[in-house]
Order: structure tokens, then C-alpha cells, then sequence
């Protein structure tokens, strides 16, 4: 941590500014631990979107959660509506927890549907430990804060689970009143939208929460949204990659862990209909939209060379104190370049100045009118249109495919992640042979056995002992 902070506090000057504009820097980040607290699941894929009211079917919100199983045995959801409303079933059958998500909007038909299926669905299964009524709806000014505290007055006597809502963390210094109403303080702290940069936001979340927890002692403090972005553009700011994106999670990560902070990843896989925030916004997984692991887990990360957000820095350093500096500055600027260049080009013949000016005007003008019309559509215009996909025609039937793994006092843990990883595989028709030899130990070989019997009939367990040949022996016996 002490290179890391060296390292940025050297960006930061601009003595050294022009060195960086050429640089990799190699950052150091600690190691993807092997489980997390938790991650905040929103599992639509590529031409799905609630708006449009197409949602995953069931298999694919199973094969997501299997994905999931492997980083953190918790979720968050953000909405009953539609096929998400079996999460909480699905997420039961496979031991993991949900952090159940009511969707709050200014129609209050929706709401009170949404509460009432999130009330049933956190009294049916136990895998719903908390219950989240709305995501940010004071700061967009949804619903009243009255309002919102009568769906939570309304939930709480109705559930046994912890109620709350999640809001950013400004938000609960700002309505007060709020705190007396729920169980526990749900904060969303995303430095990325204060213009932080990746290497200080770690810190900058850690400060926040520490203050969260100090402010309201009496409540447990739940880290509803942390994250960063692996795509940005140079807005307020800003810019992102997959390196600051990797190199953000694996600093915070452990930094909370460390302090004993519960806290949910934003988000699990890419959301291509958020397209509201322009290009952060379908890109905050961990995972991209065709569930591809982007993070970095381990080793040394690369720095990409970023010349437009060290001339950002450079410029936000010297830039004056206030507008009329800046504007006098400019204009400065400008004369003298003029000056210079009108001092040093010989006169033109009128017959050649005339049209050399018209095309100059007209190169100017036009230019400006592309400008300005890209950057209104960025930042007003309609969302980015959905992604269109080739249309693969039906072949013919499939070869089956058996993949067997033959195992012998194998920590039953790695067998089970192995067994995740081919249960994502992609291809219609296949099956998994699990051949245990020779092990003694029945609480090694039986929980394996049984979560091949939780996956379905695509897994088949045996166990023979003894079996001479070991692993070898094995493979040839099936």
C-alpha cells in the first residue's frame, strides 16, 4: 500500500506529469481472496431489460448463481418482478443468501405489488436474510421521505427479517429520520462519481463507512454498493479500464475485510440496458455480459499509459482560481499564438486568400457543429440502442460428450468448485462422471456425492474401493 500511495502522490505532481504520459506503471494489488462478502446480482443478459419486461429464464438465473457460488455465498437483488422473484428459491436449493431487493418507483400500484411479493418471498424461504425496500429513491426523488417510511413501517411489522433501504451514503446525513425507521443503514459509496481516482478510492471508502458507523452507532452498517467501472469516458473527469477495475476491488477488498465491514461488489455481471449513466453504466461486473471473468485475481497489474487523464490532471493543477483568470488566460493564449502565426506567414494573393478563408471558416464551423451535437447527444440524447447478435441456424444433433474426473482424498471444497465450472459449460449434451477411489474417509467422499446428486442428472458420483490403479485405475473402471 505505502508503493501504491507514493506512486499516485507522483502522478499528482506536476513536476513529474509529462514522465507519466509515457510510463506503465506496475501496480501491486493484493490477491482475489477465495470468498467475499457479498455481490449485487442483477441477472439480466444481452437483449434482456426490465424496462422492455424480458427477463432470464430460470435455468439461466441458476447457471448464474452456480458462477456466483464460487466468489461469495451472498447476493443482492434489486426487484421481485418477473422471473426474479425464484432467486430467493433457486439461491435456497444451493446454499446461499439473499439480500432481497424491492424495486420503489412514483407509481404506487407497482410499489405496493412489489412489497407485497417481497413480504411473502422473505416469509417462504430462509435463504432471504434482509430486506431492502427501494435503491436510491430519495436521491431521485421518487417518492417523499414519508412515503418511504410508511412501506418500511409496513414491511417491518410484517416480516421477521431486517428491513431497510439503500440510499448513498450523503443521503442518511441528510434525512435523519430515516434511521429511526429501519434495521440496519444500507449505503451505496462509489468514490468513481466524486471523481476519485482508483488508487485513493479504497481509502475514500473506508473513511466514509467509518463515519456511516460512528454517526449511527446503534445500527449495523451494510455496504449496499461498492464498485468500480471497467469502462468510462473522459467526462467530469473520469476515465476508466479493466486494470483501475481490477486494481480498485482487490485494494478495497481486503482493506474491509480487515476493518469488518459487510459489503456488496456492484455488480455481478455487465447490464447492457444501463445506459442512463452513458458508459459506465453497463459496466460494473465482475463478470462481462457473456459471463467472462474481466478481474485481474492475482499478480502485478499494468497501468495503461492514459496521455488524456494526465493532461486532465495537469490542467485541473493549474487551472486559476477563478473564471474571469481562466477566461483572460485564454484569450491571452490565443493572441499571442495568432500574433506569432500571422508574424511568420508571408501575405497571400487576394485570389488565394478569399477561398483559403472560406474553406477555413467553413472546416471550423463544421467541426464545432460535430462537437457540439456529439457531446449534447452524450450527455441528452436517447440511451445507446441494444446490441444486435448473428443468427446462428439450427445444426444438426450433437455428439455427446462425457468428462470424467476421477478424485482420491480430494478436500471436497475443490472438487465442488470444479464442479461449478463444468456445470457453466456451454454445449447441449453432456455429462459429468465423478469417480472417487480409495478414499476412507466418508466425510470426504459423501458431501461430494451428495452436491452431484444437488446438480442434477447430469452428474453421476461413484465410489469404489478398493481399486487398484489409483487415478489411472480409476478412469479406465468407468
Amino acid at each position: 500500500m505505502e508503493h501504491i500511495s507514493n506512486m499516485d502522490e507522483n502522478s499528482n505532481n506536476t513536476g513529474t506529469w509529462s514522465a507519466n504520459l509515457f510510463k506503465t506503471r506496475l501496480n501491486h494489488p493484493p490477491d482475489w481472496p477465495a470468498m467475499i462478502s457479498g455481490v449485487a446480482y442483477a441477472p439480466f443478459r444481452p437483449g434482456q431489460s426490465p424496462y422492455k419486461q424480458i427477463f432470464p429464464t430460470r435455468d439461466q438465473i441458476r447457471e448464474d448463481l452456480l458462477l456466483l457460488r464460487s466468489l461469495t455465498r451472498n447476493i443482492r437483488t434489486y426487484s421481485v418482478e418477473g422471473t426474479l422473484m425464484h432467486i430467493p428459491e433457486l439461491a435456497e436449493a444451493l446454499g446461499m443468501n439473499v439480500t432481497l431487493g424491492v424495486w420503489i418507483t412514483e407509481d404506487e400500484t407497482h410499489n405496493s405489488q412489489e412489497i407485497k411479493a417481497g413480504i411473502e418471498l422473505a416469509n417462504r424461504y430462509s435463504s432471504v436474510q434482509r430486506l431492502v425496500l427501494g435503491n436510491e429513491v430519495l436521491f431521485r426523488d421518487d417518492v417523499p421521505v414519508d412515503l418511504l417510511i410508511h412501506y418500511l413501517q409496513t414491511a417491518r411489522r410484517a416480516v421477521y427479517v431486517p428491513v431497510s433501504t439503500s440510499e448513498i451514503w450523503t443521503q442518511w446525513y441528510e434525512t435523519p429520520e430515516l434511521v429511526r425507521h429501519v434495521d440496519f443503514i444500507a449505503a451505496h459509496i462509489l468514490p468513481f462519481w466524486e471523481g476519485a481516482s482508483a488508487l485513493d478510492a479504497s481509502a475514500i471508502v473506508l473513511a466514509h463507512a467509518n463515519e456511516l458507523s460512528a454517526r449511527f452507532p446503534d445500527k449495523p452498517l451494510i455496504l449496499s454498493e461498492i464498485g468500480w467501472p471497467s469502462k468510462a469516458i473522459a467526462k467530469r473527469r473520469m476515465t476508466s479500464s479493466d486494470a483501475e477495475h481490477s486494481i480498485y476491488l482487490r485494494n478495497q477488498i481486503p482493506l474491509l475485510d480487515q476493518h469488518g465491514h459487510d459489503y456488496f461488489v456492484i455488480e455481478a455481471f455487465d447490464q447492457h440496458w444501463k445506459t442512463e449513466e452513458g458508459l459506465p453504466g453497463p459496466n460494473w461486473g465482475l463478470f462481462d455480459a457473456k459471463r467472462r471473468l474481466k478481474l485481474h485475481v492475482s499478480g502485478p497489474i499494468k497501468m495503461p499509459v492514459n496521455v488524456l487523464s494526465e493532461i486532465l490532471r495537469l490542467v485541473t493543477r493549474l487551472r486559476p482560481e477563478s473564471w474571469p483568470a481562466g477566461a483572460l488566460i485564454i484569450v491571452l493564449a490565443y493572441c499571442a499564438l495568432s500574433g506569432f502565426g500571422m508574424y511568420n506567414s508571408p501575405p497571400l494573393p487576394a485570389w488565394l486568400a478569399l477561398p483559403v478563408a472560406f474553406i477555413w471558416a467553413a472546416s471550423i464551423l463544421t467541426y464545432t457543429g460535430i462537437e457540439t451535437h456529439e457531446f449534447l447527444e452524450a450527455c441528452w440524447g436517447p440511451g445507446a440502442p441494444r446490441s444486435f447478435y448473428p443468427h446462428h441456424s439450427p445444426v444438426g444433433p450433437t455428439q455427446k460428450v462425457s468428462l470424467h474426473v476421477p478424485c482420491y482424498n480430494e478436500p471436497p471444497d475443490m472438487v465442488k468448485r470444479t464442479l461449478d465450472s463444468l456445470q457453466t459449460l456451454e454445449y447441449p449434451d453432456f455429462e459429468v462422471l465423478v469417480i472417487d477411489n480409495n478414499t476412507q474417509d466418508p466425510d470426504i467422499w459423501k458431501p461430494i456425492e451428495l452436491y452431484c446428486q444437488q446438480l442434477g442428472p447430469r452428474f453421476r458420483f461413484f465410489h469404489v474401493n478398493p481399486l487398484p490403479g489409483f487415478k489411472a485405475g480409476a478412469l479406465k473402471r468407468v
